[in-house]
């Protein structure tokens, strides 16, 4: 079974800790890339920087809320990319506004979810996008 390489764009110390953590107590097999920012999310999808031997990941869990260059706009600019464009997003946020929501679904996101703030119902949340998400990308790639 191929290792579906998931790309998590979070500032968040305890948020990065309980997805990685929720996805290696279901035993997803997948390799996991972390960015804490914006500007680094980009930097890493297109080789610049530190991360010019990185492959593109098959799926992007992405906050909106993030230092230097909003979640948004990181979907925005891999959305406009010929390169990128393929790649599954989950828009993974605290933020419920409608306004956030419609804006990441007009952007093309593959889904939007908010963090419940209960651990256990977080940890549930991120074991859903799992199977959520893996199927986007058995489905983008048979497409490819």
């Amino acid at each position: 079974m191929k290792q579906v390489h998931i790309l998590l764009v979070e500032d968040n110390e305890g948020d990065i800790f309980l997805t990685t953590e929720t996805l290696e107590d279901r035993k997803i097999i997948n390799k996991i890339s972390i960015v804490r920012d914006g500007e680094e999310a980009i930097e890493f999808l297109e080789n610049k920087g530190g991360y010019d031997e990185v492959e593109l990941p098959d799926l992007v869990l992405l906050d909106i809320n993030l230092p230097r260059k909003s979640g948004h706009e990181v979907l925005h600019y891999m959305k406009r990319s010929m390169r990128l464009k393929h790649i599954p997003v989950i828009m993974l946020t605290t933020s419920s506004s409608e306004r956030d929501i419609s804006q990441a679904l007009a952007g093309d996101a593959s889904s939007y979810n908010t963090k419940p703030l209960e651990i256990d119902k977080f940890m549930d949340s991120i074991a859903k996008i799992k199977d959520f998400g893996i199927s986007i990308v058995k489905l983008t790639s048979s497409e490819s």
